[in-house]
């Protein structure tokens, strides 16, 4: 089964690039969700999320002539949302708290506990680790990025983005197993 590219509508791109309010707010509400959901999985709470998504897409509008209508829209505004994370970060980086994890070690766990957990339950857990393990996290596992491009992106040795997505699996670990202790201690009452 073929995948089909979702394009943009014409009207729409051609409304924007002749820089139609109207048309901004029409492609701003087509792909709002998406463009949230995105957002939020590099922020630390859904304000946070609303301004760089409002951010993206002042990027968006002012370099909508830049968009190739061969490629995918949804491909192009999804780079363009990362990026506007990561730069958002970056300028607000010695405001975010920076927790030590320590090493990790080799530690038996039931391999079914993700069947335990909703997928509000994972988002919310996701969410509590530190800024930069929840970017290197999201950038590597769920975008499929590699340490050589995570590398290039924040700035950092791949050795260290290596080190990040480590210590943000361990952190994950310590948080699921806290999540689960307050669900199952919540059961018992």
């Amino acid at each position: 089964m073929e995948q089909k590219r979702e394009e943009i509508d014409p009207t729409i791109l051609q409304g924007c690039l002749a820089g139609k309010e109207k048309y901004q707010e029409m492609l701003y509400k087509q792909y709002y969700g998406y463009a949230m959901s995105v957002c939020l999985r590099y922020s630390n709470h859904k304000e946070e999320a609303a301004e760089v998504l409002n951010d993206s897409f002042l990027k968006v509008f002012n370099k909508i002539h830049q968009y190739d209508p061969k490629k995918s829209f949804r491909g192009w505004l999804r780079r363009i949302l990362i990026n506007t994370s990561i730069d958002y970060y970056r300028r607000n980086e010695k405001h975010y708290y920076h927790s030590d994890v320590e090493s990790a070690m080799a530690e038996e766990y039931d391999l079914n506990v993700l069947d335990k957990l909703s997928a509000e339950d994972i988002y919310k857990i996701i969410q509590k680790l530190p800024e930069i393990y929840r970017i290197t996290f999201n950038l590597y596992e769920v975008e499929g990025y590699s340490h050589e491009e995570i590398s290039q992106k924040l700035g950092v040795p791949a050795g260290t983005s290596r080190s990040n997505l480590s210590r943000a699996k361990q952190k994950l670990r310590e948080l699921v197993k806290q999540h689960l202790k307050v669900e199952y201690e919540v059961y018992l009452r």
